[in-house]
């Protein structure tokens, strides 16, 4: 007996926009709106959060240095100093790592939420085309609509991710990570040309890797989000003309 027919796995074509209704095109747009406001919403709700923690990892960076000094003039730079301070760095360097992990997330979530929201203002232009010429933002969820919704007003250069905040939080813990790095090392041989050369290769290392899997995990996003509608596109491809 032969097996029967698993179900289509693509789902059935809706009604094409120039036959809907005036009603049924103004209860999409609500939809539409709600769904925009609500990733607005989520958006900002993540970008004050990440925000908020930069915030609190470098206030304790600066207390846990300023604490290191006070330390140091009390104990002469003696005795149980040395173990402090590791303790210190190694502290500052763990809440580093854990900061430094939802920032890169952060970051991807946001590239995330901007496709998103240029699929829905695809969506508008396909209930009335004629607001194309209003829209600052990108309008198609692809690659080069997300970079026109982060930087409308000019081309994309170079500038933009040093002067990012996850750059601030990068340079923090890998400057937090060398000293660490060069005070075990000081703490385990006494020899201050290992520690400077062991703490500039880890810091310098940690940098890279972080940088490269910030990238990959932009790309990964990249890589499997599938566009409903491309830059230089009148229209959606085909496999999602029918709304």
């Amino acid at each position: 007996m032969a097996d029967a027919p698993g179900p289509d796995p693509s789902p059935p074509a809706s009604e094409p926009v120039a036959a809907l209704t005036d009603a049924q095109k103004s209860l999409r747009a609500q939809m539409l709106a709600t769904e925009h406001w609500s990733l607005l919403a989520s958006r900002s709700t993540t970008q004050s959060e990440v925000l908020t923690r930069i915030a609190i990892f470098l206030t304790l960076v600066s207390a846990g240095l300023v604490t290191l000094g006070v330390l140091g003039n009390a104990t002469e730079f003696r005795g149980w100093f040395g173990v402090a301070a590791l303790g210190v760095l190694f502290l500052l360097v763990l809440l580093g790592v854990i900061t430094q992990l939802r920032v890169f997330n952060t970051a991807t979530e946001d590239l995330v939420y901007v496709l998103a929201m240029n699929r829905l203002r695809g969506a508008y232009l396909d209930l009335d085309p004629g607001l194309a010429p209003y829209f600052i933002m990108g309008t198609s969820d692809d690659q080069a609509g997300a970079i026109r919704t982060y930087y409308a007003f000019a081309d994309r250069n170079r500038s933009q991710v040093p002067a990012s905040s996850m750059m601030v939080m990068l340079v923090v813990n890998t400057a937090l990570v060398g000293l660490f790095s060069g005070a075990l090392v000081y703490a385990l041989t006494g020899s201050v040309g290992w520690a400077i050369a062991v703490g500039l290769i880890v810091a310098v290392a940690q940098f890279v890797l972080w940088m490269w899997w910030g990238y990959r995990n932009y790309r990964h996003v990249l890589s499997t989000h599938v566009p409903q509608r491309r830059s230089g596109d009148g229209t959606p491809p085909p496999s999602a003309a029918a709304r």
